[in-house]
Parts: structure tokens; sequence; C-alpha cells
């Protein structure tokens, strides 16, 4: 690899970064004024590169190609005034992950939207007219149309940089960044500003996916991908700083296309490949700077909200008519296999269901009391399933004794990312969880002489007595009880006050001696473990794992269970994730567009319980109760 090879390929690095930078600007954007985690914003991407593919083809010419790039854009930022409008105003007063939830929703109902309009096929559009050719630089043939976008990424920055420090609406979105509160106590009108900002947010996501048309074909699987590396550029480059942003699309651009140009390297008769780390290039950059640097490169500390959602209610012991419900649930639960004889698959079911409560409640127990919001949940997931499937292909360990090793791994794992993740809050905290996932995923993913690589490890099926459905759900039933009581009975122990108190005031809680990073710490920890112990068991009741166990979908799901629950209750994400698995498994197997009806069910239950749904319930029995 030679000198001018590796110029050549940092050219192409900032080909890619200009798009990245513009999704990644417009997603700032809105989180510094809205403070909303917006997840559907890879989709407004998916849906601009699909719409300038439908000008440029339809229409074609100079016209339908440069045109339908600006058409792109303007109509997306109309789809996103549209949602802003129509929906997330009626959540603004919601906690923050209530609004992320609405917004995972729709990015369910725009992909099956795409799915219909443009169908499943990858789509790529014409050559750009007038940029068709290539120039010659160090010795090699360059797109002329990569050269434009290069340009385009400090015009773009130029442009936002002018509006955000010369015009008042521009320091309208600055103040609001810092205190939206006192912009609105001074007669600023927020609903215009809020709908505008995300207009513009939205303009320049659809912007950035328009201008990729002659350069990648759309696909169904943007949204979730750009939105991902969206993520990784805003939280490196610094919340709220478009400067930050575009320095950190750079850097990540750069370094993934010097790793491909690098390619496989020898160390003293060790052979590196640099290009399988574009996989998690980008998760390492994020880790290391949220480590160094927990606000970003160019961040500050996030501007502080008031009065933003109604005050939490303490997590409070069951009643004994809450205690006795839960006693006949179970009843039934033990049950179910002398009702289920004439369908068997009612207990593979009941066995996901059960194995989604260990890993919902363990998710919760970090969120709720702790209140440390994860990503990358699924990485201790993922570790206890890899660890039980491979003690027992390598060591020919019994069942019993794989399910037993896996939340001992889930459990290294969780000590080691939750030293470094327990220093960090809010956002920041959640992307460095999502960082360590991603890592972890990707070594799953590459380490195909251990883990299989992308075919995974097959022919993991229990033993006897448990080789049956009844036996394997009823060994479920099992450990998720005494998963569910072992974490109740920490939050109730001296152990789960203190990591409250830590999670709602960490000042005074370090004033009384108490050791907050150490109690969460801890309380990560223990989240890992029994995380991994659902791994252990999926592992077991589906015989086979692949990567896709630790991708960041799963921990999205775990994400939609507890919040679809209720985070401030402890039934909360038993309900959400008996009703994720049951709602997802129906639609899927009876409707084709199945992530649309997914998305709008959702969406309908955070309309109407914004709490979640038990916490929606609780509030309007004491409602009632007290009429």
């Amino acid at each position: 690899m030679t000198i001018d090879a590796l110029l050549f390929q940092a050219l192409n690095g900032l080909a890619a970064a200009s798009g990245l930078f513009f999704v990644a600007a417009g997603l700032s954007l809105i989180f510094g004024v809205t403070r909303i985690i917006n997840i559907a914003h890879g989709s407004l991407y998916m849906l601009g590169i699909y719409l300038a593919y439908t000008f440029a083809t339809r229409v074609g010419g100079v016209l339908g190609f440069w045109g339908g790039i600006v058409a792109a854009a303007l109509i997306v930022a109309a789809i996103g005034a549209l949602i802003e409008i129509l929906l997330l105003r009626r959540i603004y007063r919601a906690p923050e992950l209530f609004q992320l939830l609405a917004t995972f929703a729709l990015l369910l109902v725009i992909n099956d939207a795409a799915l219909w309009i443009w169908g499943p096929e990858d789509l790529l559009g014409p050559r750009a007219p007038g940029l068709r050719g290539a120039v010659e630089i160090l010795g090699r043939r360059f797109p002329s149309y990569d050269l434009f976008l290069i340009a385009m990424g400090p015009i773009v920055l130029i442009a936002l940089q002018l509006v955000l420090t010369r015009t008042r609406f521009g320091r309208l979105v600055r103040a609001a960044t810092q205190d939206r509160e006192m912009v609105g106590a001074l007669g600023v009108n927020q609903a215009v500003l809020f709908t505008s900002v995300f207009a513009v947010g939205a303009f320049l996501a659809g912007l950035g996916g328009a201008m990729q048309v002659a350069r990648e074909p759309a696909n169904l699987l943007m949204d979730l991908t750009v939105i991902s590396d969206a993520f990784v550029v805003v939280v490196v480059g610094g919340m709220g700083s478009i400067p930050g942003a575009y320095l950190a699309a750079i850097i990540i651009a750069e370094i993934k296309a010097l790793c491909i140009g690098i390619g496989v390297v020898e160390f003293g008769g060790f052979r590196v490949n640099f290009s399988k780390l574009t996989l998690v290039a980008e998760f390492i950059v994020m880790a290391v700077v949220l480590i160094v640097r927990p606000h970003g490169l160019l961040g500050r500390a996030q501007g502080a909200i008031r009065s933003v959602a109604e005050p939490e209610e303490p997590i409070r012991p069951a009643t004994a008519a809450l205690k006795f419900l839960g006693l006949v649930v179970l009843g039934l639960l033990i049950c179910l296999p002398l009702f289920a004889k004439t369908s068997p698959y009612t207990l593979v079911l009941g066995t996901d269901i059960l194995i989604a409560i260990i890993f919902a409640t363990s998710l919760h127990f970090i969120m709720g009391p702790g209140g440390m919001h994860s990503f990358g949940h699924a990485a201790y997931f993922g570790l206890g399933a890899y660890g039980a499937a491979l003690i027992v292909k390598f060591l020919a360990a019994p069942m019993l004794g794989a399910i037993a090793f896996a939340p001992l791994l889930a459990l290294a794992g969780a000590l080691l990312f939750g030293w470094f993740a327990v220093r960090l809050s809010g956002v920041y905290l959640a992307m460095l969880t999502l960082a360590f996932a991603q890592i972890v995923w990707s070594i799953v993913y590459q380490w195909e002489d251990v883990t299989g690589g992308s075919n995974g490890v097959v022919g993991i099926w229990p033993a006897a007595p448990f080789n049956t459905a009844t036996n394997y759900y009823l060994l479920a039933l099992a450990f998720a009880v005494l998963s569910v009581l072992l974490l109740r009975r920490m939050l109730f122990s001296p152990f789960g006050y203190a990591m409250r108190a830590g999670r709602d005031s960490p000042l005074r809680a370090e004033a009384i001696g108490i050791d907050v990073k150490r109690v969460h710490w801890v309380g990560f920890a223990v989240a890992g473990c029994i995380c991994g112990l659902a791994g252990g068991l999926f592992a077991f009741a589906k015989g086979s794992i692949s990567p896709e166990t630790i991708a960041v979908g799963r921990s999205i799901d775990g994400l939609v269970m507890v919040l679809l629950g209720g985070i401030q209750t402890l039934t909360g994400p038993i309900v959400g994730a008996a009703t994720f698995v049951m709602l997802q498994d129906t639609i899927m197997r009876q409707v084709e567009y199945w992530r649309a009806l997914l998305g709008a069910t959702i969406l309908l239950l955070v309309l109407v319980f914004p709490a979640g749904i038990v916490g929606g319930i609780m509030a309007r029995y004491a409602a009632w109760k007290s009429r």
C-alpha cells in the first residue's frame, strides 16, 4: 500500500463523510431543541434516496436528477413537519424514552410504506448529468460526482453556521438548546419553533439521502444502518454541535476508508485484516471518545430541562390484591401444558415469552430504578447464548451446566463494560453501551473458527428430561420466576434504595456516604448476569444461535418491551414483554405488512398509555378511585 493509494482512499472517505454529516446535523438539531431521540431519522434519509430515485427515473434528465434531489429533500421536510405536528407534539410532556418508543414505531410504519411503494429490490439511480465522468488524481480515476459531494459538506456546514449565528431563527435554536423553558417564558412560540427545527432536520436527512442516489442503491435496510452511524457521529462530535458533527463524520469516514485501503497486514507472523474493522470502527472511536471526553469532541454538558413530564411515582411494593393476581397468573402458567396438548406451538410461544420476560426485567432493573438507559443490553444476552452454546460444543458440558455458565460470562462482560458506562449519563451512557454491544457483535461475527461467524453455532438442543416442549417450558418458567423474584428482592433491599437514591439525586446520595458509581456498577453487573441467563435459555430453546442474537435490533426490542409495559412499575416489563412477543408473533404470521401494523399498534398504545400499559392502567384506576 503506497502513500498515493492511501490518499486516494482518503478522498473516498471524504465523499462518504458528506452524506453522513447531513443526516447527523439534522439529528443533532432536532435533539438539541426537542430532546427527542429520533430513531425514525434514518427513515427520513431512506425516503430521501427513494424519492430522488423516483424523480431521476420518472422525469429523467437534468431536471429529474438535480431537481429531484431538491424536491425529495423538500418533500421529506414536509413529512417531518407533519410527524412533529400530528404525533410528537402530543407526547412532548412524556418521558424521553417514551418518545423514543414512538419514533421506533414510526420507523416500522415508514419501512413498510417504502416496501409497499417501491418494493423489496435494491434501486440504483442513474449517473449525475454533467458529472458522469471522472478526473485523474494521484494516477487514479476519481468520480466527478464524489468530488461534488466532498465540496457540498463544507458548503452546508458554512450555511448552517451562518443561519445559527446570524439569524433570529438561529439564535432561538441556540437558546432553546441551552434552556428551552426559558425561551418559552420569554414569549417565543415553542410549537412553531419545534416544528421548524424538525422540518429543517428532516430536510437535511432527506438531502443527505437524495444526494446518494447516484452513489449507492436505495434499500429497506438503510434506516437502521444510517441512524446507528448518525448517532455515533452526533455523540462523538458532541450533542448539539454542528461543527462537531462534521469533524466526527470526517474522522469516522476516514478511519473506515483507510481500513479498507490498508487491507491485510502482517506483524511478526500475525495477519491482521483491517478491512474487517470497518464493521465496528465507528463504535470503537465512539467508545474511546466517550471514555476520554464524556461530552464529545466539541460538545458541552446538556442544558437543564425543567417540567418536561410529571414527577414520577416511586416504585412501591405490590399490594395484597396484586400479589394474589400474580399467584393466579403463575398458577395458570403452570397449568398451561395441560391446555396446550392440542397446540404444541403454544408452549413454544410461552417459552419465548418467558425468555423475553427475563430479558426485559433485567433491562428494567437498570433503566427504571437505576436510571441507566442502555442501548446495548443485547450484548449480555448474546454473551450468555454464545457462552452456553460454545461450552457445549467444545467441552461437551451438560445442558444445566451450560445454562449456569451463561450468566457468569455475561456477568464478566457487564462488569467490564459497566465500569466505563456508569461514569456517563443520559444519551452518552446509552450510546457507550451500544458501542460495547457492537464491538461484541463484531467479534462474534468475525471469529469464525470459534463462533462460526455468520453461520453461528447449530445443534444446541436440550438434553433429557428437558428435551420436550412441556419440560423445557416449565424449566424456563422456573428460571423466569426466580429471576423476577431475585430482582424484586434486590430492589426493596438497602442496595435497591441506594441505587434509586443515586438515580434521583447523586449529590445528596454522595453526601450521605453512598458510593453512587459503585452501586450503579454493581446494579449494571446484576442486570447483565440475569440477561445472560435469558441468552442461555434462548440458545437451547432455538437449537442454534447466530450474530443476530447480539444485533442492535434485539436491544431495541428490549427497550420496546420495557417502555410498552411501563418503566415505573415492576410488572411493566413483564406485561410489556408478553404483549410485544404476542403482538409480533401474531402480526408476523398473519399480515404481510406486519411492521406497519405493529408500529401502528405501538403508536396507539403510546398515545393512549403514555406511561406504559401498566402505568396507564394504574393511573386510570387511581383517578377512578379518587372520584
